[in-house]
């Protein structure tokens, strides 16, 4: 099933205020929400793909990058921005209330029931730089690269204590990781819940650290990570590998690895957008003569026909020849773009030739009509 514009699900129109953004999705947040609508799984669906819009709406770099790409450049097939899952960042249902349970403004409890969740932790994402060539970028590649980021304490799987008895549960929250005040104002009495004092929101407290975390549950490591690129990327895109950033505390969710994409410089071939330029060099007798011309390609090479008379700036085009749409909507051309080649040194035998050729009427430029120059050209092909 096809994802909904992001816009559409919020209801609201591109040129949206963040304001407007937010208050969108608390709108739908709370006519969505698990505990107004229990064991119901469209609504669920409709929650969940809610809080995936204002992930992207709301970060004006996602914004942007939605914007320009759509669904593709978010990695909805778990490449380009996203998870395999198509839910931008691999939230799960209680990662999203540990990012944006503040915009309900305390109208839910929590998830199930309506009573009070435990915190969900979430580690930091981390960024990392991928060069790629011209022919990873047209066929799309995948890279392992060695990150080193916080990892789960091998001594204590994760849990901070020096044995399975050196932690214990909260006693001021009960280990739900959160304490509920109830204070009479002018306006009646209210309730407000908040990240328990004692245990930080983590409902349990380590009274036995383990001696090599020393209770802090992460360690610095090194983990190899898989990166699948699609093709069809360009300079300062960014993908996200969903979970492959720094561990988080407790078992909570991970953050996400961030990919810059660097291109190299190809010595062929200059980029422009999903077309590829290539500078064709004709000598002077092959621009008169034309006839048959390899040219290289990104995997091979072509053959080309050049046309006899033919003039510097003239664009060659072979179709298909680019690089694919990153959305895949087809891919670019191939546009070879004549230059004529004209020697600083010349035999004397070469000079006496050229000196009869100059002589010769076909050699001598016509004043008759006008004849589109090199700038016309240009002009007409970057229109």
């Amino acid at each position: 099933m096809a994802k909904r514009d992001y816009y559409e699900v919020l209801g609201i129109s591109k040129s949206a205020s963040a304001d407007e953004i937010k208050k969108a999705y608390r709108k739908a947040a709370i006519q969505y929400h698990p505990d107004k609508n229990p064991g119901d799984k469209e609504a669920e669906d409709k929650f969940k793909e809610a809080a995936e819009a204002y992930d992207v709406l709301s970060n004006p770099d996602k914004k942007a990058r939605y914007d320009q790409f759509g669904h593709e450049g978010m990695g909805g097939n778990g490449g380009f921005g996203g998870s395999a899952g198509g839910f931008s960042g691999g939230f799960t249902m209680d990662d999203i209330f540990s990012r944006f349970g503040d915009i309900f403004g305390g109208h839910f409890g929590g998830f199930g029931g309506g009573g009070t969740r435990s915190r969900v932790n979430r580690g930091s994402d981390l960024r990392v730089k991928v060069k790629l060539n011209l022919k990873e970028i047209v066929h799309g590649t995948v890279k392992k690269l060695k990150i080193n980021k916080q990892v789960n304490c091998d001594k204590c799987n994760g849990s901070g204590a020096n044995t399975p008895n050196g932690v214990t549960t909260c006693t001021t929250c009960n280990g739900s990781g959160y304490v509920t005040q109830v204070m009479d104002t002018f306006f009646g009495r209210t309730q407000t819940t908040q990240p328990c004092p004692t245990c930080h929101g983590e409902g349990k407290i380590v009274t036995d650290p383990c001696t090599k975390c020393h209770g802090e549950e992460t360690v610095r490591g090194e983990e190899i990570v898989e990166i699948k690129i699609p093709a069809g990327v360009g300079e300062g895109m960014q993908l996200s590998v969903a979970g492959k950033g720094n561990a988080a505390r407790h078992g909570g969710v991970n953050g996400n690895l961030l990919v810059l994409i660097q291109e190299e410089k190809d010595p062929n071939f200059e980029r422009d957008g999903n077309d590829l330029i290539y500078n064709l060099k004709l000598s002077i007798p092959q621009a008169v003569l034309g006839g048959s011309i390899e040219i290289p390609t990104v995997d091979s090479k072509a053959k080309i026909k050049v046309e006899a008379g033919t003039h510097p700036g003239k664009v060659l085009r072979l179709r298909g020849k680019g690089i694919p749409d990153v959305n895949g909507y087809g891919k670019g051309d191939l546009l070879a773009i004549v230059d004529i080649f004209v020697p600083k040194n010349i035999s004397a035998e070469e000079k006496k030739n050229m000196q009869t050729l100059s002589e010769s009427p076909n050699f001598k430029p016509s004043s008759k009509g006008r004849e589109p120059n090199i700038f016309d050209k240009m002009r007409k092909f970057f229109r």
